[in-house]
């Protein structure tokens, strides 16, 4: 007993250091990276892009000039990402010395405003005509968001002068939503499961609720053929509700997978449940409305992290089939000049039944 647990210790501490290593080697990476690499800081610089900042920022329409102006101000909480889930306008571009008045509009529960780069936050505030002033005195970009809402594209930009600055197409802003980024700035892989849903506007955030509702006969795909929001991310053990409109006609919700089903509804106010409990990404449909994009998809936890203890669940099973084989090869080594002595001993005495006794001769 004692040597085996020597052995199992020796296994986890070879592993520890394994990744005692590798995490170093990240920190000395990250460590490595250029000051400022981020992009978060309003400091001068020749040119800047936005296009990664806001390839998920429903509202975005090109940047608004608003030079010539001594105070501007931006609306929080304006509509935009599937709710009042916006900055509006998404970017401005203001003179150096220039006041940014950030107005709550009261929608969209209680918003923030984050600098990237931590220069500047508000207060977390829900009441309409709340304000928070910033002023940006040097030229170059600020970016900002809201805190609770950052993954549903509720982000932002202020110009200070004459920088360039790169932008997505504002007629790309369909696709790019495609990449279904997550709780965190996690791309989540859908691998094509949304191609024909017209609602679908990148993954709604709602971890932190113990329960989150999906309409189900919501706008979408010409008609009342969608679930709203098409995905959401949630935490284990959280219960989703998918609650009809009555719209669309009857609909259901089935598992992709098979692993659950609710029965044919169209009443409004019907509902079905389902607590979801592992962390993975679990798709549905509606079963007479697949075909025309009514489908949608439940992210639990982080589908990143499962894959990485799967990983290293794997590798431990690695582990343990060479310790195994190892094993294996002692004993056969240990054993081998004992079954040899062995087959030895049965072959003389073998011999030694077969001889007739000295002095015997058969007539």
């Amino acid at each position: 007993m004692t040597d085996e647990l020597t052995g199992r210790d020796a296994r986890y501490d070879r592993r520890t250091v394994m990744k005692a290593g590798l995490a170093a080697a990240s920190t000395a990476a990250v460590g490595a990276a250029p000051a400022g690499a981020s992009g978060g800081s309003a400091s001068a610089s020749a040119e800047a892009s936005l296009e990664d900042w806001l390839k998920n920022v429903g509202n975005f329409d090109g940047i608004v000039d608003e030079r010539g102006k001594s105070t501007v101000t931006v609306e929080v909480g304006a509509k935009g990402n599937d709710g009042a889930y916006a900055f509006g306008p998404a970017v401005v571009r203001v003179d150096p010395g220039t006041t940014v008045v950030f107005e709550w509009t009261g929608e969209g529960s209680p918003h923030n405003v984050v600098a990237e780069d931590g220069s500047y936050e508000s207060e977390m505030q829900g009441d309409e005509g709340a304000t928070f002033e910033q002023s940006f005195d040097s030229a170059g970009v600020s970016r900002y968001y809201c805190g609770p809402h950052k993954p549903m594209g509720m982000k932002g930009a202020v110009v200070v002068g004459d920088v360039e600055v790169a932008v997505p197409s504002t007629d790309g802003a369909a696709s790019d939503a495609e990449s279904g980024s997550g709780a965190g700035g996690d791309s989540i892989d859908y691998d094509g499961w949304f191609e024909n849903v017209a609602n679908f506007d990148g993954t709604v955030d709602r971890t932190g609720e113990s329960e989150v509702t999906i309409t189900v006969g919501a706008e979408g795909n010409n008609g009342a053929y969608a679930f709203g929001p098409a995905a959401v991310q949630v935490d284990p053990g959280t219960t989703v509700t998918w609650e009809w409109t009555g719209a669309g006609g009857s609909h259901n919700v089935v598992a992709e997978d098979g692993s659950y089903e609710s029965e044919m509804q169209g009443s409004d106010g019907d509902t079905y449940e389902r607590t979801f409990d592992s962390a993975g990404i679990s798709k549905y449909y509606c079963g007479p409305h697949k075909q025309m994009g009514m489908k949608g998809a439940v992210v639990v936890g982080s589908p990143n992290a499962a894959a990485s203890q799967e990983g290293d669940g794997a590798a431990d099973g690695g582990d343990d089939l060479w310790l195994y084989g190892l094993a294996a090869g002692l004993v056969g080594a240990l054993l081998s000049p004992l079954l040899f002595g062995a087959f030895l001993r049965t072959k003389d005495d073998v011999t030694e039944r077969s001889e007739p006794p000295q002095g015997h001769r058969s007539h």
